[in-house]
């Protein structure tokens, strides 16, 4: 590098050098207009020259000097860029880089080479540093242009990777969301299902909420609403084992009693904590009965629309399922007309508040939702969407857990 003559810089201050392992005199900037630089150099005179030259051109730098890179390790907190010799005493050519941008966490990386080490410059940047520069090639302005550029490069990298993490985790709730929120297997056209699901605000990633509608004969239909605790891609994955488990146990025509000690025993085997959960709610229709049988494993109830009137099915609340092994006891369910709807949801559903207080919806709040007389101009197939709408309306901002619902409607269905 060409050494700089000391004098006035380009705001006519005096030129203050870096002093080795020092700051610049810009150091006071507030974090946004300035950049911290460490450059990693044994040598005194190079070291030197690069601080000269920031000056110069008031680069607003704040430079920090290693000697080694046992040294830069130790002062690599909050680096914006590191200019990194290609030469140093622990580490030589690329070996040092590799161990550099190891360390160097979202800290953009320039390299400094000899002219004779020119090519190694072009490798460098092919290993992941954003530039390198020429000893004896770059002025105080190039230095400074290079050096913010870098940084800006590394910023933009790391954005695109961020972009591309969010892009593949949204295609893999895709493909999730798909296995929870399946196809109602049935043929009949004595009822009807209408199915409902969406994400809370959690990072925009599903959980485990989930539900399926299997028919096994003419007569009967079967269908389970579930959500397993927490949010993510394993909560997620762990619901699609258990709607699957599910739909399995049913096709194969397991006892009733034995299915959901037998999808508990599936949830306490695929959990990877001993404290996940899961809520379950289960419904068997007798079609030419017109019943239901009701079981829930710590899940909220039913609630059953007919005759102008909603009321919660008052089927025992029982264990969650991963607590402690029990059998649910069944509810049997009695419909007193042709024209009735039976609503299923998971907790994300009445887990909002009541205005500015503690208080939630719950499932009294849900059904006076149901009674209000503005949905009876709402269609059958559009009521979930519309009691998600007026449950956010009341909680003055989106639910924060997932919502996920089954309608089951015969006749007019209210």
């Amino acid at each position: 590098m060409t050494r700089p003559h000391r004098g006035a810089g380009l705001a006519g201050s005096p030129v203050v050098p870096y002093p080795h392992g020092g700051l610049a005199r810009h150091a006071n900037l507030p974090p946004g207009e300035r950049l911290r630089v460490l450059l990693v150099e044994d040598d005194e005179g190079d070291a030197f020259l690069v601080g000269e030259l920031l000056a110069e051109t008031n680069s607003m730098i704040e430079l920090l000097v290693a000697t080694s890179l046992s040294e830069a390790r130790q002062r690599m907190t909050d680096v914006d860029c590191v200019l990194l010799d290609l030469g140093l005493p622990d580490a030589q050519g690329l070996d040092g880089l590799r161990q550099v941008l190891e360390m160097s966490s979202g800290a953009a990386v320039c390299v400094l080479t000899g002219r004779s080490d020119e090519h190694l410059g072009i490798v460098a940047v092919a290993e992941g540093a954003q530039d390198y520069l020429v000893k004896g090639q770059v002025d105080g302005v190039l230095l400074t242009r290079a050096l913010r550029y870098a940084v800006e490069r590394k910023r933009a990298d790391v954005n695109a990777r961020r972009l591309r993490e969010v892009e593949l985790r949204q295609a893999e709730s895709a493909r999730l969301e798909r296995g929870l929120l399946p196809q109602p297997l049935m043929s009949t056209d004595q009822v009807a299902v209408h199915t409902f699901y969406r994400p809370g605000r959690h990072a925009a990633l599903i959980g485990g909420d989930f539900f399926d509608v299997v028919q096994t004969r003419p007569d009967r239909l079967d269908l389970i609403v579930g959500d397993v605790c927490g949010h993510g891609v394993d909560e997620a994955a762990l619901g699609v084992e258990l709607r699957v488990a599910w739909r399995a146990l049913v096709l194969a025509g397991v006892p009733d009693d034995e299915v959901l000690p037998a999808l508990e025993q599936v949830l306490m085997s695929e959990r990877r904590l001993q404290e996940i959960f899961a809520t379950v709610a289960t419904t068997r229709l007798d079609l030419d009965a017109n019943r239901a049988t009701v079981r829930l494993a710590g899940h909220p109830p039913p609630l059953l629309l007919a005759g102008g009137r909603v009321a919660p099915v008052p089927a025992p609340g029982g264990l969650l399922l991963g607590v402690r092994p029990r059998r649910s006891i069944a509810y049997d369910l009695e419909f007193d007309t042709d024209d009735w709807s039976l609503l299923m949801y998971t907790d994300g559903l009445i887990e909002g508040r009541v205005g500015a207080g503690n208080e939630r919806l719950d499932v009294p709040g849900l059904s006076g939702l149901l009674d209000e007389p503005a949905n009876r101009d709402v269609s059958l197939p559009d009521l979930p969407a519309w009691l998600v709408g007026r449950a956010e309306q009341i909680n003055g901002g989106p639910l924060a857990d997932d919502v996920a619902m089954l309608l089951v409607s015969r006749g007019g269905g209210r």
